[in-house]
């Protein structure tokens, strides 16, 4: 496994991180044990949970996954993991979360972080993130700005604040960003700097070959600021894994819950997950592994976030990382880039 420097951070990160919004809903505790002890067994040494897990968001289900990870975290040595969690943002459709949760203000962040830190049983996160951000922003699937729906917030430089303090309290090591935009990440290095405030280290955006929005204008952005990306979603709800293309109604988050993964119920997703799998057949290589491996070596991806309801895909997303893709085989992906330029943004 590498290990690579997060951001302007001092925290060493895998190149793979393990993803938990399955624990709780498709994974049990014993089968979340069973992945994070595998995970670490491989050299894996960043988690990442989130307040709102398990996903899909249900008040059955609020902070199970951080539950699940707190009773793991307790028999392991906490100094030897990276624990990422994040504050969910505004959302009037989650009530169970603080009532709405209205807003990203001192209150909030503080009561959110305080209550993640009570379900995963430790004193401290090294990465503390916004999980979306309060203002208007086009997010999970939608990707026009809209100005009409401009919308009264609460300003980056106090939620910065409420951040400072948490840090200034060893609650928090270090913040990141998450579902961003390349504004957002200037407004919050900008703020940082000016008032002496605690500086994004990372960002946390959907990445995949199916998404490359990532690639115009925050590639750029996050390399001369020093913000490391967390790649998340890097096979597309499991579309590029290529099952759906065998059996449409294969069991998978897209058919087992309703209203699931909009981002990929776009026109073009089919028919570049198809060209995506001649690719890989042309080169002798799986779907999941080519995927993957793209990811796992671009040079502006910090860590690759992973997810699993099975051992099996586990150990398969596990094994990308010894696959180094031949130059032809980059050729073609980037052929179909082209061709089917970021169907699901």
């Amino acid at each position: 496994m590498e290990y690579r420097r997060l951001g302007s951070s001092d925290l060493e990160v895998s190149a793979i991180c393990l993803g938990t919004m399955t624990f709780g809903q498709q994974n049990t505790a014993a089968e979340a044990f069973s992945q994070l002890d595998r995970a670490v067994e491989a050299g894996v040494n960043f988690i990442d949970t989130a307040e709102m897990y398990a996903v899909p968001s249900r008040a059955e289900t609020y902070g199970a996954s951080e539950r699940i990870v707190g009773d793991w975290l307790a028999g392991q040595a906490r100094e030897r993991i990276v624990l990422a969690t994040k504050v969910a943002g505004p959302a009037r459709s989650l009530p169970w979360i603080r009532g709405g949760p209205p807003a990203l203000d001192e209150q909030n962040i503080r009561a959110a972080v305080e209550g993640s830190l009570s379900r995963l049983k430790t004193d401290y996160v090294d990465l503390y993130q916004l999980h979306w951000p309060e203002r208007n922003q086009p997010l999970f699937g939608n990707w026009l700005y809209d100005p009409a729906k401009e919308r009264e917030c609460t300003p980056i430089r106090a939620q910065l604040e409420a951040l400072a303090k948490l840090v200034e309290q060893g609650k928090v090591r270090y913040v990141g960003l998450s579902n961003e935009h390349p504004w957002g990440v200037m407004e919050f290095v900008r703020l940082a700097d000016e008032y002496g405030l605690p500086r994004v280290v990372s960002i946390q955006n959907a990445y995949n070959l199916l998404n490359r929005v990532f690639e115009y204008g925050l590639v750029e952005v996050c390399h001369r600021e020093r913000v490391g990306l967390l790649a998340y979603s890097p096979l597309a709800f499991g579309h590029l894994t290529g099952k759906y293309l065998v059996d449409p109604a294969t069991p998978g988050r897209l058919n087992e819950f309703e209203n699931f993964g909009q981002r990929y119920t776009k026109v073009n997703v089919q028919p570049a997950v198809e060209a995506y799998a001649g690719v890989a057949r042309r080169h002798g290589l799986s779907l999941t592994g080519m995927a993957l491996s793209y990811l796992y070596r671009r040079w502006f991806v910090c860590s690759t976030i992973i997810g699993a309801t099975t051992m099996t895909q586990l150990e398969e997303d596990l094994a990308a990382w010894s696959l180094e893709l031949a130059p032809e085989c980059l050729a073609d992906i980037e052929a179909v880039h082209l061709r089917y330029t970021n169907p699901a943004p």
